[in-house]
């Protein structure tokens, strides 16, 4: 019977062992997820900090909505600009045609870039290239 209360003992000291090791695994898991939360949260922190003061020294961004006037100043520069660089005419209107053609474009359309330099018609209103016979070409969008 001493075997058998020995034997029981000794089953229960090997249990005993078997869970403090697993309650040691288990606090050994804990320490090191700790430890990798600790470094993780602060790299973050550190992180952050740097990029506030980074941010923090730049000129806010402001959205100016500009005045009716500008608004019409700007649109009239860059129509004479955009035709000014498009055209390289000196004498260029707002309308173009072909001496040989039966249609009018605006200086920027495809069918007016295929246009000779030396068969160009300027024209500054609508009405004076359709006086003139021209009719406005379908492919050109805005007339």
């Amino acid at each position: 019977m001493e075997n058998a209360t020995q034997g029981v003992q000794e089953e229960e000291l090997s249990l005993d062992g078997l869970i403090k090791e697993e309650a040691h695994k288990k606090t050994r898991k804990i320490a090191y997820l700790s430890i990798i939360s600790v470094v993780l949260i602060g790299t973050a922190s550190f992180g952050l900090g740097r990029l506030t003061k980074v941010v923090g020294e730049r000129e806010p961004i402001r959205i100016e909505l500009p005045s009716a006037e500008v608004l019409g100043a700007s649109a009239s520069i860059q129509t004479v600009t955009s035709s000014n660089l498009e055209t390289e005419s000196p004498n260029a209107g707002k309308y173009v045609a072909s001496k040989s053609g039966t249609k009018y474009h605006l200086p920027w359309c495809a069918g007016a870039k295929s246009i000779k330099e030396e068969n160009k018609i300027w024209f500054d209103t609508k009405d004076e290239a359709e006086k003139a016979g021209y009719t406005p070409a379908a492919n050109c969008k805005g007339i």
